[in-house]
């Protein structure tokens, strides 16, 4: 896609530099920081942004027809374009990425609407390269295996970044394709906790949602981002 790209050394928030522009400049658009000092996640959760990985925020053309969910084209064109590098992430319902059951990415993946109609897709994403991370995380750069591999490179991983967004537009409006490949990749965990029960987990439905199960009980979660 003809990518418009705002690339800065250091910035409050992507997402805070996305909304401006988008009042003046149509999709696609990203703002990418070498640093943020207020990234944020699901539910305002705070996101460690040092230099060395990629920080970035992206407005997307979503087709009229898409009846794909956003977040897992989304996280499913990341996984792919990490595939290509011979790692094997799981997504973790509703908006991570995971290898070996540490974070390496998080995306908080939005649609925008106008008039009872999407305007565009708009989606955050924090992936780490060679950057420190918090426990429970992981960097791409020790994934494969070497202190600042050139493949861990911020605008190395970047580009893969767009490259995995417009492989989410052009699946769009393929729900069923993008369902079951990122199903395919889902990370599966021993149970989740739901109404004071442990729920075991079934798979994806074709919106986003979660399907698990309990003493014959089968629920579907929805997260709204």
């Amino acid at each position: 896609m003809p990518w418009r790209l705002r690339c800065l050394p250091v910035c409050a928030s992507t997402e805070l530099e996305l909304e401006p522009w988008l009042g003046a400049a149509a999709p696609p658009l990203a703002v990418l920081a070498d640093q943020q000092r207020f990234g944020h996640g699901q539910r305002g959760r705070p996101w460690q942004s040092p230099r060395g990985g990629v920080w970035l925020s992206a407005a997307l053309p979503w087709p009229e027809r898409a009846t794909a969910a956003l977040s897992l084209a989304a996280a499913l064109g990341l996984a792919l374009q990490l595939e290509a590098l011979g790692l094997r992430p799981r997504i973790k319902w509703p908006n991570d990425l995971l290898l070996g059951g540490r974070k390496l990415a998080g995306l908080l993946p939005r649609l925008r609407w106008r008039g009872g109609r999407v305007r565009h897709a708009q989606v955050g994403v924090g992936l780490n390269g060679w950057n420190r991370v918090p426990p429970g995380a992981i960097g791409l750069a020790e994934a494969l295996g070497r202190y600042r591999h050139p493949q861990a490179r911020p605008d190395r991983l970047a580009a893969r970044v767009l490259r995995g967004l417009e492989w989410a537009v052009a699946a769009a409006e393929q729900p069923e394709l993008v369902r079951r490949q990122a199903e395919q990749r889902l990370w599966m965990p021993d149970g989740v906790e739901h109404q004071g029960r442990r729920w075991s987990v079934q798979g994806l439905a074709a919106d986003g949602g979660l399907r698990i199960a309990c003493d014959g009980e089968l629920v579907t979660l929805q997260r709204h981002f």
